[in-house]
């Protein structure tokens, strides 16, 4: 590859992450395995846009262990977050906080609690939400220490919940009025999906810089419509070192290693140049 399209790769490419069972491990939340990478992205200039079921809270302290500053998606797609000083143009948003210009895609918490609600009376199954759950019972169930599953429990536009057996999932699939995802512990009551939340961002990296091209990285069926949404899908290697092969995404490509292992070399390829066949 000659050097002007190599360094016409890394000047347009944007990455937009999962976070559980992707760049952070699925077990113990390290990023470790994928310093490397991440080096090689800040390095080059080249966008990190998280994009996770994990709450606001959650996702700023992993920005802020991360030295990352680029915009990030919160709660499946529920909420944009753009620093303020990001974009050179004005664009629509819903509200502002000190550092950023928020576009809100999801439904009020509120108003998911209830929606789940009415899911348990409609079916008669006891689903269980974090809204049911302590900050205790959230932290054993997640591995997590206290203070993050104080922040975990910090929703706006996202339910996690329990389904007690395997054989109850189509029954409340089919009775949810709401969109209802799988995730890594946990099934999600949305009204958005992170898929949408990724061509809210893509519009405004497109505008910014119209030749941009995007590259998304996830592991499970909840990361489908992140995968949908943009040009280069990746998928990495679950626990067991397989893929989930209900990521039918055309053009999906399958990195070598689980997690941050996968992550990291996926992500140093892109970072080196060597994706341009899959987008010129």
């Amino acid at each position: 590859m000659d050097t002007e399209l190599r360094e016409g790769l890394r000047s347009r490419l944007v990455v937009f992450s999962d976070l559980d069972g992707t760049l952070l491990d699925g077990k113990d939340y390290s990023f470790d395995r994928a310093k490397p990478a991440l080096r090689l992205l800040a390095e080059q200039g080249i966008p990190l846009v998280l994009c996770s079921s994990k709450t606001r809270a959650e996702v700023e302290f992993y920005r802020k262990s991360l030295g990352n500053r680029d915009p990030f998606v919160v709660e499946n797609g529920g909420a944009v977050y753009v620093p303020r000083d990001y974009f050179a143009f004005g664009f629509d948003h819903d509200r502002a906080t000190a550092d950023c210009f928020v576009v809100e895609l999801g439904a009020p918490y509120e108003t998911l609690v209830r929606a789940l609600g009415e899911l348990k009376r409609k079916t008669g199954i006891p689903l269980r939400g974090f809204s049911d759950m302590t900050v205790e019972e959230v932290a054993a169930r997640c591995a997590l220490p206290l203070r993050q599953a104080a922040r975990a429990k910090e929703r706006e536009y996202d339910e996690p919940f329990l389904i007690p057996q395997e054989g109850q999932v189509a029954a409340v699939m089919a009775a949810a009025d709401l969109p209802v995802a799988q995730g890594d512990r946990f099934y999600h009551l949305s009204a958005s999906d992170k898929g949408r939340a990724v061509s809210v961002l893509t519009g405004l990296f497109k505008r910014a810089h119209p030749d941009a091209v995007s590259v998304g990285i996830g592991d499970t069926l909840n990361d489908l419509p992140l995968l949908e949404a943009v040009d280069v899908p990746i998928v990495v290697q679950l626990d067991d070192g397989g893929y989930d092969r209900r990521l039918a995404v055309p053009g999906l490509r399958y990195a070598d290693g689980v997690g941050p292992a996968g992550w990291n070399a996926a992500v140093t390829m892109l970072a080196d140049g060597a994706a341009a066949d899959l987008i010129c």
